[in-house]
């Protein structure tokens, strides 16, 4: 009889161990979940031009696919277009907006990784704006901005090569302020000349425009972000939107 009480103790006994190591296990398969995957799309997107835009996760990234059609007035638009702005000193590029393919399609990290090396920006779109029209960098045909200086419209965009793209502050929708103007292929979003965190212009920026503040899309967590340097290109009399390097890659 002893032995069956026994018998009895000890099975007791690894039943108890047994719930308790399935509720360890529980508790470890919950933590391991939260593997860290984006599940939904970052607050600023929802700034971008939903005429223009489409924008979506697709596992670790983020898609953008864009006509590049802003909505905001431009000479680039042609005559007898709605948003058609006469702008007699601006030397036209070959092209108009309304007879010109300027859909592109961005594919950008939802979590950029700012643990690489830093990478120089090259020539066509490095970015989208929330026009849903493509972000240049500083230079024109591989060269300096100079050249294409005057065939810049009013917010510092032109036609050429291929999209309506944005070289300078995009003034249609970003003047001397801390508004979001759009995403680079980095995954950083970059705002105007201030931030939102301190309401002027920010004094600890690193060579791209870059540092990390609170800004009006992070509810009061603080994220790494660009603004516009606020320092004038000579020949426009207006800044460069974004020079790089890309600090995200």
């Amino acid at each position: 009889m002893k032995n069956v009480f026994q018998n009895l103790a000890l099975i007791f006994m690894l039943l108890a161990l047994g719930i308790s190591c399935s509720s360890d296990d529980s508790a470890n398969t919950t933590d391991d979940g939260d593997d860290g995957e984006v599940t939904e799309l970052h607050a600023a997107f929802a700034a971008f031009n939903t005429d223009a835009t489409t924008i979506y996760l697709d596992g670790s990234n983020v898609v953008i696919e864009t006509t590049g059609l802003p909505d905001h007035e431009t000479v680039y638009w042609g005559v007898g277009h709605e948003l058609y702005r006469e702008e007699p000193d601006v030397q036209l590029t070959p092209s108009i907006m309304s007879s010109n393919n300027n859909a592109v399609t961005l594919t950008v990290d939802a979590t950029p990784d700012l643990s690489g090396s830093t990478v120089a920006t090259n020539f066509n779109t490095i970015g989208i704006a929330v026009s849903g029209a493509s972000i240049f960098n500083d230079q024109e045909g591989g060269g300096p901005l100079d050249q294409a200086a005057a065939s810049l419209d009013w917010t510092g965009a032109h036609i050429g090569p291929g999209v309506y793209h944005y070289h300078l502050e995009p003034k249609a929708f970003s003047d001397d302020d801390d508004a979001l103007v759009g995403v680079l292929l980095d995954g950083v979003f970059l705002y105007g000349r201030q931030c939102s965190s301190t309401g002027t212009y920010p004094t600890d920026l690193d060579v791209s425009g870059g540092h990390t503040s609170t800004t009006q899309y992070t509810d009061g967590e603080e994220e790494y972000h660009y603004h516009i340097i606020n320092e004038v290109y000579s020949t426009t009399g207006s800044y460069i939107a974004f020079a790089g390097p890309y600090q995200g890659y």
